[in-house]
């Protein structure tokens, strides 16, 4: 299998070994990231994921070599279609899970390349933690393969419309330094760090009471393109639910003495 799951606590690392191919996505390793990140949101005792590929390598995009038997074969094509009908099923993304909307965070762990659908893969992603050699890109440019897996709808709205146009266009490297200057990534950590980095920033937040986290979550995503009001208004019938879960609660351990002063160590 080109896919793993290793599971600690309430962390999943969803694991990507295609080493040979710098973990670009073929149909099977799109399957199987699809169905593993469908467990880990259906899993009541999972909270935070991990996606990160093994070998030194994100992921170097769609397989072109796979893809170039597409335009002799039409159906593998109409398989991954987005349908126009929203009462019919989304399939899986060209990338595995990109079409996804998960109730959970995800944190990718990037090494080495993460480029054309690879960066798209990424920037699905909640939070990117980059090693210091890793890097983005839209590398397709070169060979008249356009974005389809989110690039031209996440990028602008993670780093804005000007330096996402600038970076889609060109099509050149974008150093994991700069991706942490303009906000297309969070961290940069030392080259081989980054699973470890990911991991501990999972565990961090599985800590806090999830249904606030996930509603939190669902809050940021939602507000996107609304006008202020009905932002507002959602982030409240969103929000609200999830303060009678936990905030109540959570109130009451504050009153008791646990976590003052910003303290997060015993809440």
């Amino acid at each position: 299998m080109t896919v793993r799951i290793e599971k600690k606590g309430k962390v999943w690392t969803v694991i990507h070994s295609r080493a040979e191919a710098r973990n670009a996505m073929d149909p099977e390793s799109a399957d199987a990231l699809v169905a593993a990140f469908q467990a880990f949101d259906k899993d009541s005792d999972a909270a935070v994921a991990v996606l990160w590929g093994e070998g030194g390598a994100f992921c170097a995009g769609w397989d072109l070599k796979y893809c170039a038997t597409m335009v002799k074969d039409a159906k593998q094509l109409h398989d991954i279609d987005y349908p126009l009908d929203d009462r019919k099923a989304i399939p899986r993304g060209p990338l595995g899970p990109t079409r996804l909307e998960l109730d959970k965070p995800v944190i990718a762990a990037v090494a080495g390349p993460a480029v054309a659908g690879g960066f798209e893969l990424a920037l699905w992603c909640d939070v990117r933690v980059m090693e210091q050699s890793a890097y983005f890109g839209v590398y397709c440019r070169r060979w008249g393969v356009p974005l389809i897996d989110g690039g031209t709808v996440r990028l602008p709205r993670i780093v804005g419309m000007g330096r996402a146009m600038e970076i889609i266009l060109t099509g050149r490297k974008v150093q994991a330094d700069e991706a942490l200057r303009i906000g297309a990534c969070e961290h940069v950590v030392p080259d081989g760090k980054s699973r470890e980095f990911a991991e501990a920033m999972a565990h961090e937040i599985a800590r806090f009471p999830q249904a606030c986290v996930r509603a939190d979550r669902r809050s940021a995503y939602m507000q996107q393109g609304l006008p202020l009001r009905e932002a507002m208004r959602k982030e409240w019938y969103n929000g609200f639910p999830a303060f009678e879960i936990d905030g109540a609660a959570g109130a009451a351990r504050f009153a008791s003495g646990k976590g003052r002063h910003g303290d997060f160590r015993d809440i």
